[in-house]
């Protein structure tokens, strides 16, 4: 039996930041290489140079297009990385608006503020030239006698999980695990025949008792805004939380359960990530591709406005009446929100509706936990608004699902690394594991090296 080794430098004793390395004794194999997001320190922790030489990696395997997943990408290319990269088509395509999009933001920080970008745009075109994509199923074989293949994880689209095999024996890697059922993605398709994992654990503390009632809690706060003649103002996520609530909002006018309200969608990202959502309706699920096929554009509906210049969106605050506004970022630490948030939170008739995970340390966090006045860009803001929170839309599997989850690996299991989690809910789901399944599971520290039998 041959051995290998696995290295965990980042999304561990954190949600985000996400990058592992699989070193198979002949090739080194790195799993997604994210950003850091939310904490205080994130811009100081995302600028330090990597734990490994960027230039031994031969291979680069990427599970998602969220931020934490591939926001450093440019950067390992830009300290000497020259592999392949390799994840679905789409997220190859969503990847590409992404770390654009991001590079303008660092562009923007610079300017203002003095805070040096990580990376320039040619290191993302030389990213993207090293990127091939694959299809779900399809066997990789790479060197070592390593073969990777891809599977749906149902979280965002053409996220997948990442199973590596060598000599009858296979580690996977989960990324994200979706929540199931989602709105707009399939269920996952849960791996098993493994001997090791390595898993997120986002809310394994948690259940999501309002997947069945997202749908009417958010149908509550519109029908709110709307006799309150008042502002909905939703920080979203440009990728995946964002068409999930242009979906649900089309449905709920469609239906006839509320008239057609004002909608902005304020966010350039937003708006192109939709339209690479457009072009790929085959990666959606079943009842939605019916939807589209019998001719309705779900991302679409009466009233709904894209704004795409910052003279346009400023022009929102002069709209008179009801209003709701979709704007990134989902944790409010940056973005366009920031400035509705600044303009509209001091307002009583305002609902600031929270529907992603909030990290630690980030302003929708502090406003999620209560926080009476907040700063923002360099002003106090006093809370007047309502702040609420709908967790049924959470793009990750919740407490029972991640058990469940691994209760089909199968009997092979040997050993599961929990990670991709606050301390505390890594912490419980690693007990849990053990409790319920009698799984040798633990949660690695930054930095730790483990050896395998792979």
């Amino acid at each position: 039996m041959r051995h290998s080794k696995i290295g965990f430098y980042g999304g561990v004793g954190s949600v985000t930041g996400a990058n592992f390395l699989f070193d198979s004794g002949g090739a080194k194999f790195l799993v997604d290489c994210g950003m850091v997001q939310g904490d205080r320190f994130a811009e100081t922790i995302n600028s330090k140079e990597f734990p490994y030489d960027p230039a031994i990696i031969d291979v680069l395997l990427v599970t998602h297009a969220h931020s934490d997943h591939i926001g450093r990408i440019p950067k390992l290319v830009k300290d000497g990385f020259k592999g392949k990269i390799y994840s679905t088509e789409p997220t190859r395509a969503l990847a590409a608006v992404m770390l654009e999009d991001a590079l303008s933001v660092m562009i923007f920080e610079e300017q203002r503020f003095g805070t040096p970008r990580l990376y320039e745009m040619r290191d993302i075109e030389t990213a993207l030239s090293m990127w091939q994509t694959v299809e779900y199923g399809e066997r990789l074989m790479l060197s070592d006698d390593v073969v990777v293949t891809l599977s749906n994880a149902g979280h965002i689209l053409g996220s997948a999980f990442i199973a590596i095999e060598r000599d009858g024996r296979k580690l996977v890697f989960s990324g994200d695990i979706g929540n199931n059922p989602q709105p707009l993605m399939s269920a996952p398709d849960v791996p098993a025949g493994y001997h090791y994992l390595v898993m997120e654990s986002v809310y394994g503390d948690r259940s999501h008792e309002e997947v069945e009632e997202r749908s009417d809690l958010l149908l509550h706060h519109i029908e709110q805004t709307i006799v309150k003649n008042g502002t909905l103002i939703i920080p979203a996520f440009s990728l995946e939380r964002t068409q999930i609530l242009l979906l649900e909002i089309n449905n709920l006018v469609e239906r006839g359960k509320i008239q057609p309200v004002s909608v902005f969608l304020d966010s350039p990202l937003a708006i192109a990530v939709t339209d690479i959502y457009r072009e790929r309706t085959k990666h959606l699920r079943e009842e939605i591709r019916r939807q589209i096929e019998s001719g309705d554009d779900i991302f679409d509906f009466p009233k709904l406005k894209f704004t795409r210049t910052v003279a346009d969106s400023r022009a929102i605050a002069k709209v008179h009446g009801p209003k709701i506004i979709i704007a990134g970022s989902g944790m409010s630490h940056g973005g366009r929100i920031q400035g509705h948030e600044k303009h509209f939170l001091e307002d009583i008739n305002t609902t600031l509706l929270l529907v992603g995970y909030q990290s630690v340390g980030s302003l929708g966090r502090r406003l999620q936990d209560g926080a009476k006045r907040v700063r923002i860009d360099n002003q106090d803001v006093k809370v007047r608004a309502k702040v609420a929170t709908i967790h049924g839309w959470s793009g990750h599997a919740d407490r029972e699902q991640l058990i469940d989850f691994v209760a089909k690996g199968g009997e092979k299991i040997e050993r599961v690394f929990v990670t991709m989690g606050e301390e505390r809910s890594a912490l419980f789901l690693v007990q849990r594991l053990r409790d319920y399944l009698g799984t040798n599971a633990v949660a690695p520290a930054e930095g730790d090296v483990i050896d395998l039998d792979l």
